[in-house]
């Protein structure tokens, strides 16, 4: 299975439900808080082409996006084969 970075920040409903889900699919993953690890908002913005919001999701080098990306992905029936590769 291909690991999981997301970048997150506190209170962030969409970032608890993406978490969720990747959870149920027994996803490895690597969190970023953006709010209390400096020089991550930057970097999540660079590898985000500018998207500033959280959370936003990378699928081994495939940037997914937001959390309406990742259950757009989920409904389509392509989040499985995005994890597994």
């Amino acid at each position: 299975m291909k690991a999981v970075e997301i970048y997150t920040q506190p209170r962030c409903g969409f970032c608890t439900a993406a978490l969720r889900l990747l959870a149920t699919k027994g996803a490895q993953v690597t969190e970023y808080d953006v709010s209390r690890m400096p020089g991550k908002r930057a970097e999540m913005m660079q590898r985000a082409k500018g998207r500033h919001t959280t959370p936003q999701i990378f699928v081994g080098d495939t940037f997914v996006g937001g959390c309406d990306d990742l259950f757009a992905l989920q409904d389509a029936g392509k989040l499985d084969t995005l994890l597994k590769g």
